[in-house]
């Protein structure tokens, strides 16, 4: 790792340290980094236990527990220089504690950790607002449970493993936690080492269909079938365009999100049957609230312009995350009107994401 001088035109090579060697703790630090920074591990988590050790029969506890953005749950195991041979057993173990959390249990133990950390905030209404959830009754562990390791060494015990796991379609990753200093100044470098992020969306693809064949098998309900067909229509429409080659997987969820580039604010599609609705949303988490929504307003003009439409700016100002929303009537029971909507969405999320990304590229 090297850090630029502007002032020589040159680059200088930082040390590559140990954290044991710095003074740093599993539990006191790396463990604290992440929980204050989520968003580290390469997207957004919301964190909703630290330490946790309320499995029913067992007193083992695991480090932090998370929700990702469609409500799964994450479980984040950190070890500091060494991952440890035992490492991939041990959140095995705790996926499946985690695997039988019903929605109530998750909200209660979220209330507990926001108790013991002093936070007058209703679990609830964080999650609701993390999720953007406003339509739909809440239902949380929908799906298999995720793990991700961080480590700044990974043993090939664990890494064997892992690899055979993600083969099996268990959601696993791996982060390399690297401290380097020079001088005074210490620096830390979390870089996503399994799956490779350059193959992660190909091996997504490859077991897309399993994925499928297991969802039907599950038995989704009538209106997520009809939002996983509806997503993969706009999906595979969307990446005909030249200047988009990534986009996530569909789920069978109301939304659909469209990454810009930058962590805390990316684009947030709604497809709504009930109110025969479609929206395309800038999303802002509340952490960069402070720092984008002011900078978006001033470009309003700029924005609207570009778009070719008024948008609606922070509708709900009651939320900490706030958005920034297009919205458009189709009647989309009729499959028969899915065309045109599927046109619309693809060329308003087109033109969000050039304008954004612009504007988030030249701040």
């Amino acid at each position: 790792m090297y850090r630029i001088n502007k002032l020589t035109n040159d680059i200088e090579k930082l040390d590559e340290r140990l954290f044991k060697d710095l003074g740093f703790r599993e539990r006191d630090h790396l463990q604290e980094w992440i929980a204050k920074n989520p968003e580290v591990l390469g997207e957004e988590f919301l964190i909703i236990q630290k330490e946790f050790s309320g499995f029913n029969d067992t007193n083992e506890r695991l480090d932090l527990l998370a929700l990702d953005k469609e409500g799964n749950v994450v479980i984040i195991e950190n070890k500091l220089d060494d991952s440890g041979r035992d490492v991939t057993w041990q959140a095995l173990k705790y996926a499946s504690y985690c695997s039988t959390l019903t929605t109530k249990q998750i909200i209660n133990l979220f209330q507990d950790y926001l108790n013991k950390c002093n936070q007058e905030e209703q679990a609830e209404d964080l999650i609701n607002a993390f999720l953007e959830h406003t339509e739909e009754e809440l239902y949380l562990n929908p799906g298999d449970q995720r793990i991700i390791f961080v480590a700044n060494h990974f043993r090939k015990e664990v890494t064997s493993t892992v690899l055979w796991l993600l083969s099996h379609n268990i959601q696993v990753q791996c982060f390399r936690a690297t401290p380097f200093t020079q001088h005074e100044d210490i620096f830390l470098q979390i870089e996503q080492i399994i799956p490779l992020p350059e193959t992660e969306e190909f091996m997504i693809d490859a077991q897309e269909k399993k994925r499928e064949d297991l969802e039907k098998g599950k038995g989704l309900s009538e209106t997520r079938k009809t939002q996983l067909e509806f997503w993969k229509k706009f999906r595979d429409h969307l990446l005909e365009h030249d200047d988009i080659q990534k986009l996530q997987t569909p789920r069978p969820q109301y939304w659909f999100d469209v990454a810009l580039g930058k962590s805390g604010v990316h684009i947030s599609n709604l497809f709504n049957v009930s109110k025969s609705e479609l929206g395309v949303r800038i999303y802002i988490g509340n952490k960069n609230v402070a720092e984008w929504l002011p900078y978006f307003l001033e470009n309003k003009e700029k924005i609207e312009s570009f778009v070719g439409e008024e948008l609606l700016w922070d509708p709900n100002p009651e939320n900490k995350d706030k958005i920034i929303v297009l919205n458009k009537k189709f009647l989309l029971e009729d499959r028969d009107n899915w065309d045109e909507a599927i046109e619309w969405m693809s060329e308003m999320t087109i033109k969000f994401r050039r304008i954004f990304m612009d504007l988030i590229r030249s701040k």
